[in-house]
């Protein structure tokens, strides 16, 4: 695979279940994603923009077509071999901000590197939270954080490792208009310096309008 395509899917398709018989969600996508870029998925609800996100990292497994990440084809790796490059390459930014309420600001962002083995857990950490505006509050817990100070914990931890790709799912859809705007600007701001490759979630067409190419999903279908 050429070396700045970061993210390659080809005939990607997702079945599920139902009572009614299979439903697809994704519907043969094909996508080519560059280094650096930054891409907004947009289309209503239950187009599979979630699901596409969640098949490009590598959360969920395609019922055909292949995926490429960071020039690994993840759809032939084992759950484990999946999560290890995951760790390695990417970074997550959920609308629910997903932290852990028994560790503090500064536990939840060390906690990618601890797991990575990285030594300097603690001091890259820190200075991961003063960036993003929260230097004075690394010994609160989640409950202690407003929902903008959450999601710049989340958002610390996602950098904190320096991910070839960031991928964000409706990470203001939790947030007010101006709190999540100084999110959005905090994540292009963060991704620029990295030089981090960014897809995102999103139904706010503002932020969607901030990303230098977006996708936009119907049925399952980029169209």
């Amino acid at each position: 695979m050429e070396r700045n395509i970061v993210l390659k899917a080809a005939e990607v398709t997702r079945e599920v279940s139902s009572p009614e018989g299979a439903l697809t969600i994704v519907d043969r996508v094909s996508l080519e994603i560059l280094a650096g870029e930054t891409v907004a998925l947009v289309g209503a609800s239950g187009a599979g923009k979630s699901t596409l996100l969640a098949l490009l990292a590598g959360l969920d497994l395609p019922t055909s077509g292949r995926v490429w990440l960071a020039g690994t084809e993840i759809t032939g790796l084992s759950e484990d071999a999946r999560a290890q490059l995951r760790a390695e390459r990417v970074g997550f930014v959920f609308q629910a901000f997903h932290l852990l309420p028994s560790l503090t600001a500064l536990e939840n962002v060390m906690l990618p590197l601890e797991l990575a083995g990285r030594s300097d857990a603690r001091v890259a950490a820190t200075a991961m939270l003063t960036r993003v505006g929260l230097g004075g509050r690394v010994g609160h817990y989640p409950r202690q954080l407003s929902g903008g100070e959450q999601q710049r914990v989340a958002l610390a931890r996602a950098m904190v490792t320096r991910p070839t790709v960031l991928f964000a799912d409706e990470p203001t859809g939790n947030l007010d208009t101006a709190t999540g705007q100084a999110i959005w600007q905090l994540m292009f701001d963060l991704n620029a310096e990295a030089g981090t490759t960014l897809v995102l979630v999103t139904h706010d067409a503002q932020l969607a309008g901030r990303c230098g190419r977006t996708l936009s999903m119907s049925a399952g279908r980029l169209v």
